[in-house]
């Protein structure tokens, strides 16, 4: 009788359509993953992450996520610092050796200092449309609030109110250092210090693997997306503005943004729609952006890391 009344169980989940599929674990990497976030960024504000819904969805396919909290708004070296405290508690926390960084925006750099003072604690840097040359935008705004005017000193008080409005105030923001960092003249004194993954020429793609830490990148290459997403239209302004004619995502030049094995940077996607904002209103036609994540995170497990 049990034998039976399991078959006829099992029929009907069957013929529901419920039949229970084994968990797939495809993205389950052997080291953690750790997200960082880029300028006036956070963790997650009023319930919505800054990477909209990719950490969920990573979980899902198995892998073990850490999304990182650094300053919305100061420099490069500030935010790798509190970066490297957090990245040795998510260490102690899970026992793992190393974890797998990925940054966006100005979050790249971030985690590239990391790996640039810690080699030991990291695996992989993936850079996605990562400030790694700087941005014309950046200077544009520089020449607009040159250092000591009082143009700077407004739009630094605005600035730091909205950097603690989204990041929070516990952690220091200062936004004219962030600026500093995010130029092309800040971008060149830092990889300076830190070429790890960087391209010797334009365009072209970086050492895949430094010290042990494996490089890769990718970045899209359009600024208006969807029409729905009306905080796209800056980008479509922006990215003429000042960068002309060449290809960008409305903040960063296609090219500025490569960094060791370069996955695309072309995609049909701009600044915010590589971390799948504003609310998932990206491309119709284009990959989903949870599923590069996602398939990074299986690439990553291909290789071991």
């Amino acid at each position: 009788m049990t034998v039976l009344i399991r078959l006829i169980a099992a029929f009907l989940m069957f013929s529901h359509g419920f039949v229970l599929a084994a968990p797939v674990n495809d993205a389950q990497t052997r080291y953690p993953i750790v997200l960082v976030h880029g300028l006036f960024g956070y963790n997650s504000l009023d319930g919505v992450d800054y990477f909209y819904q990719i950490p969920a969805d990573l979980r899902k396919s198995g892998a073990q996520v850490f999304v990182t909290q650094v300053s919305a708004a100061n420099s490069t070296e500030v935010r790798g610092e509190q970066l490297l405290l957090q990245v040795k508690n998510i260490l102690a926390i899970t026992g793992a050796t190393k974890v797998n960084l990925i940054g966006h925006s100005h979050g790249a750099p971030t985690a590239r200092y990391v790996a640039g003072v810690s080699p030991n604690l990291i695996a992989s840097v993936t850079s996605v449309a990562g400030a790694n040359q700087g941005s014309a935008v950046a200077d544009i705004v520089l020449r607009l609030a040159p250092p000591g005017s009082l143009s700077e000193a407004i739009l630094s008080k605005i600035a730091t109110a909205y950097a603690d409005l989204v990041g929070g105030s516990a952690l220091p923001n200062q936004p004219v250092n962030a600026l500093n960092s995010l130029t092309t003249t800040g971008a060149v004194t830092f990889n300076k210090k830190f070429p790890q993954g960087l391209p010797t020429s334009a365009c072209q793609m970086g050492s895949q693997q430094v010290n042990g830490i494996r490089y890769y990148s990718w970045s899209g290459a359009s600024t208006i997306t969807n029409l729905l997403d009306i905080k796209s239209l800056p980008f479509g302004v922006l990215g003429p503005l000042a960068f002309g004619s060449k290809a960008s995502d409305g903040l960063l030049e296609k090219c500025s943004t490569n960094l060791g094995m370069v996955i695309r940077n072309n995609y049909d996607m701009n600044h915010m729609n590589v971390v799948n904002q504003n609310f998932g209103l990206v491309s119709l036609f284009e990959v989903n952006p949870k599923t590069l994540y996602r398939e990074h995170a299986k690439r990553l497990k291909n290789i071991g890391l």
